[in-house]
């Protein structure tokens, strides 16, 4: 299905050079009239995980370098490599069959080595359309069902082509065809990529002044048989807006979506998906918060519902208990505070985990941040999760990190 890349890459190959020789300084001026950038995030990570041997420490760094070309007739570019860095403490496991013989450490998924982040073009003339070709990051509502995996080192992003179009003042839609996923071991390691055939439609429709509708249709199809439960087919809608209320805005959140095999999913299934969340603005510098996700399960095929272009780490936890959902599907009812102080962000969650189908308690979770920006260019973060197992296959972990980021 992908062949016709070819033909578009070709096209692109060849006009470029002759519109180029017609008009030569304004392209020139195009590539190096751009924006260069570089930035550094340095780790540490340390993680105390019930049935592992050892603890981990891990101290990692990421170097990224970015440029964006300026505009030429509607064409523009944008690249990005990032360089990861084992500095000094290398006692953990990166997974992904990326450090063997490591086993005896959790795991920290943040292998060293460097990676071409993302590389495209942007072609656009008018304000209403642009089409994206090339590996790119796409970050889609709050990134549930398609993200960067932001968190880890090395980012997870796609190789394929974005169509988006606003309809309306107040209509969008994109749609994505995917070839691959590059995911955050790397190009050395099988688990590093994906290769799909992915089609991925996304809408966005203003309600009035404060809501929004998020229609979804998400097609997976991957090509691999090893990764062949993957595929599968989530049509869903999400509702977004806020309230104003005398003590301060309440802002509302609710999803459903569904979920079913697709290709060659060897196990036919069914399971559904719930979030409601409220967030309340007691002050400027207050929000407290409620939420309950529930990732379902089929009771007659022990398949559950999945989302393997997520950014997990944003979910159900930081301490990464449930990036598979287990087979009887998992609810999480959570409490949230957020307080500005001094310059300070401190945020607090809290989790209790529970089966979607079949009862059980899985555990609970405490997690706690305390960020801040250090003037124009820097940042500060201090970040810790608590989880308590109450089931088999749940063990206690505790993970704390100290980060650091600079930007140029």
């Amino acid at each position: 299905m992908r062949t016709w890349l070819i033909p578009i890459a070709i096209g692109l190959a060849a006009a470029l050079p002759q519109a180029a020789a017609e008009d030569g300084d304004d392209f020139a001026s195009a590539l190096a009239s751009g924006d260069a950038s570089i930035g550094i995030r340095y780790r540490y990570e340390f993680v105390d995980q019930d049935g592992v041997a050892d603890d981990a420490n891990a101290s990692t760094a990421r170097l990224r370098f970015n440029y964006r070309t300026g505009d030429w007739r509607g064409w523009s570019a944008f690249g990005e490599f990032d360089h990861v860095f084992h500095v000094l403490l290398r006692d953990f496991n990166s997974d992904g069959g990326t450090s063997p013989g490591r086993t005896q450490y959790p795991v920290v998924a943040d292998p060293s080595g460097s990676d071409l982040n993302q590389l495209y073009t942007d072609y656009s003339n008018s304000d209403d359309w642009n089409l994206r070709i090339g590996r790119q990051r796409i970050l889609l509502d709050n990134q549930r069902f398609v993200g960067g995996v932001g968190w880890r080192q090395n980012e997870q992003t796609y190789d394929g082509v974005t169509y988006s179009f606003n309809a309306t003042p107040n209509t969008s839609f994109s749609y994505t065809y995917m070839s691959w996923v590059r995911r955050i071991f790397g190009d050395d390691v099988p688990a590093g990529k994906d290769d799909v055939s992915n089609h991925i439609f996304n809408g966005r429709i203003k309600i009035g002044d404060n809501w929004t509708a998020t229609p979804y249709v998400y097609y997976l199809d991957y090509d691999e048989i090893t990764r062949a439960a993957n595929s599968t087919v989530t049509a869903g809608l999400r509702f977004t807006g806020s309230v104003e209320t005398g003590e301060g805005d309440l802002a509302l959140a609710a999803e459903f979506a569904t979920q079913s095999d697709a290709a060659d999913n060897p196990v036919s299934y069914d399971a559904n998906y719930w979030h409601l969340n409220a967030a309340w603005a007691v002050s400027e510098d207050l929000t407290i918060g409620l939420g309950y996700e529930s990732l379902g399960a089929d009771g007659a095929t022990g398949q559950s519902f999945r989302t393997p272009l997520a950014t997990l780490h944003a979910f159900q936890g930081w301490a990464d208990r449930f990036l598979g959902t287990p087979p009887g599907g998992v609810d999480d009812l959570m409490f949230t505070a957020k307080w500005k102080v001094d310059g300070w962000m401190l945020t607090g969650i809290y989790h209790d985990f529970s089966a979607e189908t079949g009862g059980g308690d899985y555990g609970s979770e405490i997690d706690v941040s305390a960020g801040r920006n250090l003037g124009e260019r820097y940042g500060l973060l201090l970040k810790a999760a608590f989880f308590s197992g109450d089931a088999p296959g749940f063990p206690d972990t505790t993970k704390v990190w100290l980060q650091l980021t600079a930007a140029y």
